[in-house]
């Protein structure tokens, strides 16, 4: 797609920090990082979210994932990651182009926002409505 910034940076038009790349994804550094290590996983094929996802692009990106957490576990002696993708402007998503957040969170870093919420029991009625709405329209 000719205007996403991360289609062109998988043409090489943008500069980037290259984490990894095979065939399928390309990984790079994030300029704007939550945390010293935060890497996005991206797939070369355009495609905007989750809705749009294909199932071969999907799979890709959670392998490399795999193989990025496990360096980031080597490399910065990580306590954990977090991996958060987010879907659609109500979410939060900037960029409409998918694509995987790695956070690397390292010892003695605050914990991240969205890490951490109060545990608030939900109503089990509603809860178990919603569920059943959810489930109904899988297809």
């Amino acid at each position: 797609m000719a205007e996403c910034i991360f289609c062109k940076i998988i043409e090489g038009e943008i500069p980037s920090f290259k984490v990894y790349e095979d065939d399928w994804v390309l990984s790079f550094a994030d300029i704007n990082p939550i945390a010293e290590g935060h890497t996005l996983i991206i797939p070369k094929k355009h495609v905007r979210n989750l809705w749009e996802i294909d199932e071969e692009s999907l799979t890709a990106v959670h392998l490399a994932s795999i193989k990025i957490v496990d360096a980031m576990r080597e490399s910065l002696q990580t306590t954990g990651v977090a991996a958060l993708q987010l879907n659609g402007e109500g979410a939060g998503q900037e960029v409409d182009h998918y694509h995987l957040h790695l956070i690397p969170r390292l010892k003695d870093t605050p914990p991240l926002p969205v890490a951490r919420w109060k545990i608030t029991p939900g109503d089990m009625d509603k809860v178990a409505g919603t569920a059943e709405k959810i489930r109904s329209a899988i297809r």
